[in-house]
C-alpha cells in the first residue's frame, strides 16, 4: 500500500522555495504561497513517511496570464525539485465570458497532467481486457 495522500490545503511553500532556489527569484508566480488567489485547478499529494510531495499546477508567466500549461512538480525528500513532463497540456485560461470549449480544453489538460502524476506515484493503471 502506498503512503501517498491527497493534500487539499494551500500549496506547500516548499514548492515555491525550491523552484526559486533552482531557477531564480520571481520565476514561479504560479507557486507563490503569498498569492491571494490559488492557481486553480490544482492537485497535490504528500508522503508523510518520506516527506516527499507532488503537485499539478497551472503555469504562466508574469507578462502573459492567459496562455498556460500544467506543470507536474515533485519534491524529493532530500531536497531539490523535479519537473515531470506530462506531455502537451497547454490551454487558454478561460475568463468570465469564455466559451464552454475553453473550459473543456483546460479541464482535459488538467486531467492529462493528473493522470501523469498518478502514474508517477502509483504506477501505470492495470490493463483491462
Amino acid at each position: 500500500m502506498s503512503d501517498w495522500r491527497r493534500y487539499d490545503s494551500h500549496l506547500i511553500p516548499a514548492f515555491h522555495e525550491r523552484f526559486e532556489q533552482r531557477w531564480g527569484k520571481g520565476t514561479a508566480p504560479f507557486l507563490d504561497p503569498e498569492a491571494h488567489e490559488e492557481p486553480l485547478p490544482r492537485a497535490q499529494w504528500i508522503n508523510p513517511t518520506t516527506g516527499a510531495a507532488l503537485a499539478v499546477v497551472p503555469i504562466w508567466s508574469d507578462d502573459d496570464h492567459r496562455h498556460r500549461t500544467f506543470g507536474v512538480f515533485y519534491l524529493p525528500p532530500a531536497g531539490d525539485i523535479w519537473v515531470l513532463r506530462p506531455g502537451l497540456t497547454h490551454f487558454l485560461e478561460p475568463d468570465a465570458g469564455s466559451s464552454a470549449n475553453l473550459v473543456a480544453l483546460r479541464n482535459d489538460a488538467f486531467r492529462k497532467a493528473v493522470s501523469h502524476a498518478n502514474e508517477f506515484l502509483f504506477g501505470p493503471p492495470p490493463l483491462v481486457d
